[in-house]
């Protein structure tokens, strides 16, 4: 089972910093290539540089109260919710298809209801 990992590109996990400004303030962000990889994806769904993405997240999380104590977590659960998210079928695997052409408050609606049921399933 673990060959699936192990054997991989290991230039996968090799970590890089980009630096980047958001709203004038110079910052630097270190993840996985592989997560740029992602993050690069995601934002040339929607016409955006890697960049230009970062800046949209941060501006986003803030209007909605989030804590960004850890960004690079933060970026690391939006990778692997995107990718989640087209495995489950929520969001197409066409790069054609702009991120924002998804119905956000439906599918964020049937995780609910699938977190739901798994939790009711739980407790019996």
């Amino acid at each position: 089972m673990c060959e699936l990992f192990i054997k991989a590109d290991a230039g996968q996990w090799q970590s890089r910093t980009h630096s980047l400004r958001i709203d004038g303030v110079a910052t630097s962000i270190r993840i996985e290539d592989a997560f740029w990889a992602t993050l690069g994806e995601i934002g040339a769904r929607d016409g955006m540089s890697v960049a230009q993405l970062i800046t949209r997240l941060w501006h986003e999380a803030i209007d909605a109260d989030h804590d960004l104590g850890n960004f690079t977590s933060f970026l690391r659960v939006c990778c692997a919710r995107y990718h989640a998210l087209i495995a489950a079928g929520e969001i197409s695997a066409d790069l054609g298809v702009p991120i924002a052409a998804h119905p956000a408050r439906a599918i964020l609606a049937r995780e609910a209801a699938r977190r739901a049921e798994r939790e009711t399933a739980r407790m019996n």
